[in-house]
């Protein structure tokens, strides 16, 4: 991969870059702008470098509609205060508007176009649809680069489709969270433990296949966590759960059995009665029970104090350290102690460790804890699974990373 570092003279250069700007939203107040700020060090060296800058992005899933729900406006208001600068949004993707808010952009200038997921064919599954809008877009560039870790397992046409077409090369953000991923999947410090939770196992059995075997411990939370209890004969009462899956549960149980690794579970857990997803609240208290102990009535959603410590431990003792998702609903404070407590050790913890984006990044800044108290945040949750899965990223494949 080609780094913007290598580019040489930009002066004047028009560089068009593909960031992640798909932040969570409050109305119009960005609630968590960790991808924002991610970007911040490709977009300065660029500025620096006097470079007019054209950033592509997308927000929500709009689906090829025009939606003034997911305009970019906010991004353009938050990104200019980071950069103290004025950042010009397009009111449209490849319109009138962008054309003249590229043709209007001085050296050292940043604008920013409205959603490209307001055009219907950025994520077509037809090639010809996504490369005739790709096309567009490199009509406002001279380079193109790629920052936006969070898309690049994406085959869109702001993401792999316009690489093609002009001079490419990887930003700050892209080069190091593919150093970070190879470091877990080719030579990681060792002992080396993987913390995965979230809602559905189907999401992550891929990962657990590749994961086994590199990984000494494999820590399961979260949704998920649940089939494998089943799948060991436990009574999970109304927990989540995917039947089809108990079969390759099993599997991954005896394969970690047999290669000498740890997989650990939930010991006890907390459990409720009513558990609305739609307004994220619930009914009544929360109880703690063992694992052996669950209600029929009610529903699994957050690891115990006696699981806390033993997965705390387990973290405790490691040199390299992956965690992919919640350990409960984290989104209700009931819930959130689990995945506070993984977040508390691994900001403890000695060892190398990266926070798998997405759910995840947002908790333990919701939790209060600095970017600086782990290894390293990745901005891409679903990419970052993708990659240690060790499937081809599109995103990566066009820049140069097989």
């Amino acid at each position: 991969m080609t780094s913007i570092h290598d580019l040489g003279d930009i002066t004047g250069k028009r560089v068009l870059i593909r960031c992640d700007f798909n932040v969570p939203l409050d109305g119009e107040t960005i609630t968590d702008d960790g991808r924002i700020k991610a970007a911040l060090p490709t977009l300065t060296a660029l500025r620096d470098g006097g470079a007019k800058v054209i950033v592509m992005a997308h927000l929500g899933r709009p689906k090829g509609q025009v939606n003034p729900k997911y305009s970019l406006a906010p991004v353009a208001k938050r990104l200019g205060e980071l950069l103290d600068t004025t950042v010009a949004l397009a009111s449209d993707v490849v319109g009138p508007s962008a054309e003249q808010t590229v043709a209007a952009l001085g050296n050292g200038d940043v604008a920013l176009l409205e959603n490209v997921r307001f055009e219907p064919a950025e994520e077509s599954k037809v090639d010809e649809e996504r490369e005739a809008l790709a096309a567009q877009y490199a009509r406002f560039g001279d380079i193109f680069v790629s920052d936006g870790f969070g898309v690049v397992h994406r085959k869109q046409a702001s993401v792999y489709d316009v690489a093609k077409l002009l001079p490419n090369a990887v930003g700050d953000l892209v080069d190091k969270e593919v150093k970070v991923l190879r470091k877990l999947t080719v030579d990681p410090d060792r002992p080396y433990v993987v913390v995965l939770g979230g809602a559905k196992v189907a999401d992550k059995l891929a990962v657990i296949d590749n994961l086994l075997k590199v990984a000494d411990t494999l820590i399961i939370g979260g949704g998920m966590a649940y089939t494998f209890l089943k799948a060991q004969g436990y009574e999970i009462g109304l927990s989540l759960v995917d039947d089809s899956k108990l079969d390759a549960c099993r599997g991954y149980l005896e394969q970690a059995k047999e290669a000498g690794k740890k997989l650990l579970l939930p010991v006890d857990v907390r459990v409720v009665k009513g558990l609305d997803f739609s307004t994220w609240t619930i009914d009544g208290d929360v109880t703690i029970v063992p694992i052996d102990a669950i209600p029929t009535d009610q529903e699994a959603a957050d690891i115990g104090p006696e699981t806390e410590k033993l997965f705390a431990a387990e973290i405790a003792g490691a040199k390299t350290v992956f965690w992919n998702g919640p350990v409960g609903v984290s989104e209700i404070d009931a819930l959130g102690s689990g995945t506070k407590a993984i977040a508390q050790a691994l900001a403890d913890s000695d060892a190398f460790s990266v926070v798998g984006g997405g759910d995840s990044a947002a908790a333990v800044r919701k939790y209060g804890f600095a970017d600086s108290d782990f290894g390293h945040i990745s901005t891409g949750g679903g990419a970052s699974l993708e990659y240690l899965e060790g499937k081809t990223l599109p995103g990566l494949d066009v820049v140069g990373e097989a």
